[in-house]
């Protein structure tokens, strides 16, 4: 029992943090495939996925459902998820604040160069 959940958990942590959630879709490509293969009773599953999958023009007209197929659009490509585990006997440890002075720092250094040196790099080579 405690096996199913902790592979339960794992199932539903990876399927919400990554693409896997992309296989949920799977059911709108086979009403996909169906209605194609409705309207063209010729048509294979290897000629369907790659009229979807590999050509980037929008031949039969469908676009919108085109988009809602399996690793069409990314959705959720951005997640960020933390999992804390704290124990139950975890102490705060007191903080100690530092003072820091404010000061003003500067990483720029003004120096002069001349307009001849900035321009003498576009100039051809010279030999020695």
């Amino acid at each position: 029992m405690k096996k199913f959940f902790i592979i339960a958990l794992l199932s539903v942590y990876f399927v919400s943090i990554t693409e896997l959630n992309q296989l949920t879709k799977l059911p709108l490509l086979v009403q996909h495939f169906a209605e194609h293969k409705g309207k063209d009773n010729d048509i294979s599953l290897w000629q369907f996925l790659a009229m979807h999958y590999t050509q980037s023009d929008d031949h039969d007209g469908d676009r919108e459902k085109d988009m809602k197929l399996p690793f069409k659009s990314h959705e959720s490509c951005v997640n960020a998820g933390t999992l804390a585990f704290i124990p139950s006997g975890f102490e705060n440890p007191s903080t100690k604040l530092i003072d820091i002075p404010n000061k003003a720092w500067s990483i720029y250094i003004e120096q002069f160069l001349s307009a001849a040196y900035l321009s003498s790099i576009w100039q051809p080579p010279k030999s020695a």
